[in-house]
């Protein structure tokens, strides 16, 4: 079997790497590019032993298939398919069986292969990191390459720590030392490997999880989505009746429900319709499950309903209508439900995709290291002032595509100073918390000085103390707004209830302009790091007053000239956001 050129590109990447370097390292392939193959080949060539591991049991199986077809016959080890067999030069496992089973795994591998390698935890008690000891224990030199479509976890950012193409990942808490070989979704999509993604915006209905907040950096709870759907009947029945709709023109439809009391709901009013449909969750037994996916990929069934059970390791290539019912803050589940309707398949020119839980991910560059700050915020390119490094960074732009906003923290650029070195992060912070001991700049989240290990104040234990003393105030801010008087510039905060708070600035001089760009400007902008205008008027800032951002708190001190402004404070999170914590 010939592998495809971008296949064959990525089995160089990984030879060119391991031969140079025992770090761990990542490949990123989209769904359908035939990762399967890809690892198959490496298997093939490696000259040691080769263990390859995977979550679930049909992956085991199609990569055993894969391995098989490029070369011998490979050993499966995974108590779904009943077969517990170590013995061969190339192992394909089920992660939990073989973690299950160290003792099976004495025998050195030079060689471990990970499939959906976005799944590997840091925890030292996982099941990957204790096989990973176990391996190692074994042979210190093994080499370790991950393979999946997101190369992302929620709450913890990327899974590595350096991207070849010159980028930081997650400096603290990667689980792979470097990305060596990343395949955009677009060219595959051109050349016909993979069908063309339609995706649309619930169009009968859709449901209003604007509310949502994600518990503790992870996904929403599904008591809160509960809650939302339980208000939302109307918008259901509508859904419904839109999908059986349009399963007339479709060969077969995937249905990706909230909760799984939604997901009844759903089945009840598919059913209702004369729908040939069934339901999988999560309790669903193995054998119920396995007939329900064989009569789907028969296509005995039209619509299958699950509650995430089939975003990876389900392959059924006639799919060409994926609804998603369900919202989630991650853009790695959302790419992974996406990706069960691109695999390609005879009479299938492209695959519907209806959002009607308005998650709003762009399908081509869908990550870009951190959760979405907010539902409208889309990836947005900020070069660097200093190095000229593009990043991306969640972002807000206009109708015109310009920048309104964006929420990068440190530049993402990767610094090579010399050769024999390893490249260094670039250090310029768009948004940075300045240490008062030493003036270097921080995180805003830092409690500590990076480089001199002074403890930086708590804004909260700052504001406690300073509020504790009379003729302090704490103002709110909820809005700001602009204005001209006479050439100088006011601007009026405005609290909760409505209470103003004024300052003012001239425009006169180059010391004064200077002066409004360093307490004003700078702090104020939306866009830190991008070049600002060189204002010389109010009116120019009047007119530009969209592009600033008002501070959360401001303290005040009464004096007796009125009240004073002591300090802003701009991306703070604590226990003074409102009246009812003090």
């Amino acid at each position: 079997m010939q592998l495809r050129d971008y296949q064959q590109q990525a089995v160089n990447a990984a030879i060119s790497h391991f031969q140079h370097s025992n770090q761990s390292a990542v490949m990123v392939l989209p769904t359908g590019a035939g990762k399967s193959l890809v690892l198959a080949e490496l298997a093939r060539v490696a000259r040691g032993r080769v263990l390859i591991l995977t979550h679930v049991k049909e992956l085991v199986a199609q990569n055993a298939e894969k391995v098989g077809l490029l070369g011998d016959n490979g050993s499966i080890f995974a108590a779904g398919l009943q077969q517990k067999d170590s013995s061969a030069k190339t192992v394909i496992a089920s992660v939990q069986s073989a973690a299950r089973n160290l003792a099976q795994f004495n025998q050195p591998f030079s060689l471990l292969i990970i499939d959906e390698c976005h799944r590997v935890s840091l925890e030292e008690s996982s099941q990957y990191q204790l096989l990973f000891t176990h391996l190692r224990q074994h042979n210190p030199e093994l080499k370790i390459l991950g393979l999946t479509a997101t190369p992302y976890r929620l709450g913890t950012g990327w899974i590595y720590r350096s991207h070849y193409h010159g980028r930081v990942g997650s400096v603290e808490q990667a689980s792979f030392e470097r990305c060596i070989f990343e395949l955009p979704l677009r060219p595959l999509i051109n050349k016909g490997y993979l069908a063309k993604p339609v995706l649309l915006d619930g169009l009968a209905a859709q449901y209003d999880f604007s509310s949502l907040q994600p518990a503790n950096s992870l996904d929403y709870s599904e008591q809160q989505i509960d809650s939302i759907l339980g208000k939302m009947g109307r918008a259901t029945k509508l859904i419904v009746g839109q999908l059986c709709q349009l399963a007339a023109s479709k060969q077969g439809i995937l249905i990706f429900a909230a909760t799984v009391r939604h997901a009844n709901e759903v089945l009840s009013l598919l059913q209702q319709h004369g729908q040939d449909a069934a339901l999988l969750t999560a309790s669903t037994p193995h054998n119920e499950r396995d007939q329900l996916i064989s009569a789907f990929k028969a296509q005995q069934l039209k619509v299958l309903v699950n509650v995430a059970v089939l975003t990876t390791g389900f392959d059924a290539p006639h799919v060409d209508l994926i609804a998603i019912l369900r919202p989630t803050a991650s853009v790695s589940l959302f790419q992974q439900m996406v990706g069960r309707g691109l695999r390609s398949s005879p009479a299938k020119t492209h695959c519907l995709i209806i959002d009607y839980a308005a998650n709003g991910y762009d399908l081509f560059y869908p990550e870009v290291g951190s959760p979405r700050p907010v539902s409208k915020a889309v990836p947005v390119q900020v070069p660097c002032p200093e190095c000229g490094f593009a990043n991306i960074f969640w972002g807000l732009v206009d109708n015109d595509g310009d920048i309104i906003e964006h929420y990068g923290r440190r530049c993402q650029g990767l610094l090579q100073h010399a050769t024999a070195t390893a490249p260094q992060q670039c250090s310029y912070r768009f948004r940075a918390r300045i240490c008062p001991d030493c003036g270097a700049e921080n995180d805003i989240a830092a409690r500590q000085c990076q480089h001199c290990q002074s403890q930086l104040i708590d804004p909260d234990k700052r504001l406690k103390e300073v509020l504790s003393q009379k003729h302090h105030h704490l103002f709110r801010c909820q809005h700001m707004v602009l204005s001209e008087q006479q050439g100088v510039l006011q601007v009026q905060y405005l609290d909760s209830d409505g209470n103003p708070f004024y300052r003012h600035f001239k425009l006169d001089t180059p010391a004064q302009r200077r002066a409004l760009y360093a307490v004003f400007v700078q702090p104020h902008s939306r866009t830190p790091g991008l070049k600002q205008k060189n204002y010389q008027s109010a009116s120019a800032l009047v007119a530009d007053q969209h592009t600033f951002r008002p501070p959360q708190l401001m303290l005040l001190k009464k004096t007796s000239k009125g009240w004073q402004l002591l300090e802003s404070f701009f991306d703070y999170s604590g226990r003074y956001q409102t009246p009812e914590s003090l």
